[in-house]
């Protein structure tokens, strides 16, 4: 039988008025093992990487259609400057804060659902890390290469602390060959953070490696794993 999920297009508005091109992946409504309905007050929430190195939605569809796979709705956004949505990309990542805040406001609007996983990838994860405590129903985080090292802080060091602060479940995911983070930096970063941490390190593996659709299924499994311990 078929698992496919079904897949919607809108546009959500932030609160300066960007228009942000979102799409939503509806599990399946004929997939077997009663998995929708267990998983129907969840939604996991897609960060693309970088915007101004052509990071954009798509390269988040193989694991958000799998998360969908699972049972949970998922949901991937353009961040304002890319693709179809509206505005410009910031450089340190400060104002797609916005667009993370006000994607997930919208889903909790709009599908019917009360709890958010919240997923970044790359520059992403900073970004999403900084919308994690702006969102009451936002439950979890999980990071896909943080890039926690010191050339990528010259950009993004200013969003450390709140993903470090945040009391929220956390799991960090990087390969152990990271060119922006190494095991050392990330374990020393993760010293100082608040609340449960977890860690998954995949030996061998590149930052863009990691991204790669190759690991897109072991990321849902990751994903899945964590959401059924929040």
């Amino acid at each position: 039988m078929s698992t496919t999920p079904a897949i919607d297009s809108c546009t959500v508005e932030t609160s300066d008025g960007v228009k942000l091109h979102t799409k939503i992946f509806k599990p399946n409504p004929y997939q077997e093992g009663g998995e929708i309905t267990k998983n129907g007050s969840w939604v996991v929430v897609l960060v693309h990487p970088y915007s101004i190195l052509g990071g954009c939605q798509s390269l988040l569809k193989g694991i958000a259609s799998g998360v969908s796979r699972k049972g949970y709705k998922a949901l991937t956004f353009d961040m304002r400057g890319v693709g179809r949505s509206s505005g410009k990309p910031s450089i340190t990542g400060f104002k797609e804060v916005e667009d993370v805040v006000a994607v997930c406001k919208w889903a909790c609007q709009n599908l019917a659902v009360n709890k958010i996983l919240l997923v970044g990838s790359s520059a992403g994860a900073p970004i999403a890390g900084s919308a994690v405590d702006q969102v009451e129903q936002i439950v979890g985080y999980v990071s896909i290469g943080y890039p926690f090292g010191l050339l990528a802080s010259v950009l993004f060091g200013r969003h450390h602390k709140n993903i470090l602060k945040s009391p929220k479940p956390k799991l960090f995911i990087m390969g152990t060959q990271d060119g922006f983070t190494t095991v050392k930096q990330l374990n020393n970063k993760l010293r100082s953070s608040a609340g449960r941490v977890e860690t998954h390190l995949i030996e061998g593996i590149g930052h863009f490696e990691l991204e790669g659709p190759a690991y897109d299924s072991q990321m849902v499994i990751f994903i899945a794993e964590f959401l059924s311990t929040l």
